[in-house]
């Protein structure tokens, strides 16, 4: 048997290659949207891709299920469990199979069972592997999905915040109660391989490690811990963070089938002398330059994601699909950067233009920077208004004096609240969250920005002011 772990840092989503060496037959779990890095990986092992599976209808990337089933006629194992919400609507495209718990297939000598885990979806199903080949008749590991993580478990609240459908939070959380009491009476030597790791918002505690076992996760898995239903449920739906608002787009591009790559079209190149009447005509323009060369120089009205680890996740909050978007960007990182927006169905990417032809221009729009030194008189005389964009529980642990705080992901629907009278001093952590937020700003009509270079961290190692409502901070 073989077993590789193909992992998307900007998603934090893992799937898998697994193969039977001795047919030479291959499954792909939780496949990702772009289906090359898994059929690189099978060919060098000479092995051929003949099905791929799904533990749930994903909300925060798009699956490339359809993509293997219509693209590359593979069979697709399916869940058929859960509610109609939970039911896919392409499965008349392709060869599959709908699952149900306790049911059985093969790939090769590879055995898979399938067990039904509700909690992060209704229809969540784990599969257990065993490796015939190699004469074994117990399980060796679990492929879990959102169910069970490397020290946390899949948060059960995305159909109520991300899609609306209320009260389901906390028949979630009810459910994945039930479903882990299943899950502590697996052998502990069982080996755990989720879908994701540390960074994905698909949990709030993911662990960085990419795989643990079922006794591990008995000993230090908090919610394997707790033996009180009561108790779990409120700790589980307990500060839970606020989902990207493409989560509930994801859900029915899943649930109904992406559209396949090759039926995109590709961008057209676009002068930089354009940009500003199609601004003026109402499409969005992503400058994915890094932040310093943008605050520097750039064309008036674009928002700024710099093409880095973070820039999915930023994109998945900030842009639009709905109005056509043009990029900014160096031609060598084009390819990537289309493949990380249509991992999050960000598809209606209409045009490009070379980061060369920005740097050319002679009337550019700019906004300053501003070492804690340089400004913290100004901001305790309250000559500036501090703005925060960090994340609820950043905030709660400690902040500047008289900051307002809105979370950069919610920031362009809650412009309104921000006073336009004084400079906007705009503050993260460390600066890399602020400086998009001064995109933000400055895209929206606001003059006088100015992103505080090092953010809180630096504020604090220099011994500013700072309220702490949490003693001991």
């Amino acid at each position: 048997m073989l077993l590789r772990y193909l992992y998307d840092e900007k998603l934090a989503h893992a799937s898998y290659l697994v193969g039977c060496q001795k047919t030479g037959e291959a499954i792909v779990i939780d496949p990702g949207r772009d289906v090359t890095p898994c059929l690189r990986a099978a060919r060098a092992e000479g092995l051929r891709v003949v099905a791929a599976a799904e533990t749930h209808i994903h909300a925060d990337y798009v699956s490339g299920a359809r993509e293997w089933g219509v693209r590359h006629g593979v069979k697709l194992y399916l869940s058929g469990e859960g509610d109609e919400y939970g039911k896919y609507h392409y499965v008349d495209q392709v060869d599959h199979q709908l699952l149900a718990d306790g049911d059985r297939f093969s790939v090769g000598h590879l055995l898979f069972t399938v067990m039904h885990t509700p909690g992060h979806t209704p229809e969540s199903i784990s599969f257990l592997l065993t490796d015939r080949g190699g004469k074994a008749d117990k399980p060796m590991g679990m492929f879990t999905g959102d169910f069970v993580f490397v020290g946390d478990v899949g948060r059960p609240d995305l159909l109520e915040k991300a899609v609306g459908l209320s009260g389901t939070a906390e028949q979630g959380a009810r459910a994945m109660y039930r479903s882990l009491q299943r899950f502590k009476a697996l052998p502990d030597y069982l080996q755990v391989w989720p879908s994701h790791g540390a960074g994905s918002a698909c949990g709030k505690a993911l662990g960085a490690v990419p795989s643990s076992t079922v006794g591990y996760e008995k000993l230090y898995n908090w919610a394997l811990q707790c033996d009180d239903e009561e108790v779990f449920v409120r700790a589980l739906l307990d500060g839970q963070p606020e989902p990207p608002p493409y989560f509930a787009v994801m859900k029915r591009v899943n649930r109904e089938g992406p559209a396949l790559l090759d039926q995109l079209p590709e961008p057209r190149a676009v002068a930089a002398e354009e940009l500003p009447v199609l601004l003026a005509g109402g499409a969005r323009v992503l400058d994915t330059r890094p932040s310093q060369s943008f605050a520097s120089g750039h064309i008036r009205g674009t928002l700024n994601i710099p093409y880095n680890k973070s820039f999915t996740t930023w994109a998945g909050w900030l842009v639009d699909d709905t109005r056509p978007l043009y990029l900014i960007a160096a031609p060598e990182d084009l390819s990537g950067i289309l493949s990380a927006l249509r991992s999050i169905g960000i598809d209606n990417v209409a045009g490009w233009t070379d980061v060369r032809q920005v740097r050319e221009r002679a009337e550019l729009d700019r906004y300053l920077e501003a070492a804690p030194a340089a400004i913290a008189d100004e901001v305790m005389r309250r000559e500036v208004l501090v703005l925060d964009v960090r994340n609820q529980d950043e905030w709660d642990d400690g902040h500047i004096p008289g900051a307002l705080h809105i979370m950069l992901g919610t920031l362009p629907r809650r412009l309104a609240e921000i006073p336009a009278e004084k400079p906007i001093l705009v503050q993260c952590r460390s600066g890399a969250r602020s400086a998009i937020a001064a995109s933000i700003l400055k895209a929206h009509g606001f003059s006088h920005v100015i992103n505080l270079s090092g953010g809180y961290l630096q504020w604090k190692k220099e011994g500013r002011p700072l309220v702490r409502p949490n003693p001991g901070n």
